[in-house]
């Protein structure tokens, strides 16, 4: 026969460790800043851990050089920060979304216990109208 409070309790015990392991499993730490220089120093490039450029430093000697070689050197070292910043990242693996994961078996555990109830319920009834002199 069902056991409705055995199977509550199992999901009780279930969402109890999703919630315990959502609490403690730590977040990704960010990337740190990068920065990264061309031209001898003269280009210096900043790129933050969302990596959004942050800092751009040209010295004024740099553009003796003329436009092309600068902007090249800015291109190069942007690029380079962003490279650095992703090689220091470990391969993003598809981890659980522990709160979705843990909406999901509660959603689940409420419905499940809701229809188990009707059916036990409409079973029931039925036994009662087929046997009524039966309580």
């Amino acid at each position: 026969m069902y056991d409705e409070s055995a199977f509550e309790q199992q999901l009780r015990t279930t969402r109890a460790a999703l919630r315990q392991l959502q609490d403690s499993t730590p977040a990704a730490p960010a990337p740190e800043p990068v920065t990264v220089e061309r031209m001898d120093g003269q280009v210096r490039v900043t790129v933050d851990s969302t990596g959004r450029l942050t800092t751009l430093d040209v010295r004024p000697a740099a553009l003796r050089e003329g436009v092309e070689s600068v902007s090249a050197a800015i291109l190069d070292a942007v690029n380079a920060c962003l490279d650095a910043q992703s090689a220091g990242q470990p391969a993003a693996e598809a981890a659980p979304d522990l709160g979705s994961l843990l909406s999901t078996v509660e959603r689940l555990q409420d419905d499940g216990l809701r229809q188990m109830r009707q059916f036990t319920d409409g079973i029931g009834e039925a036994l009662r109208r087929v046997t009524p002199n039966q309580r």
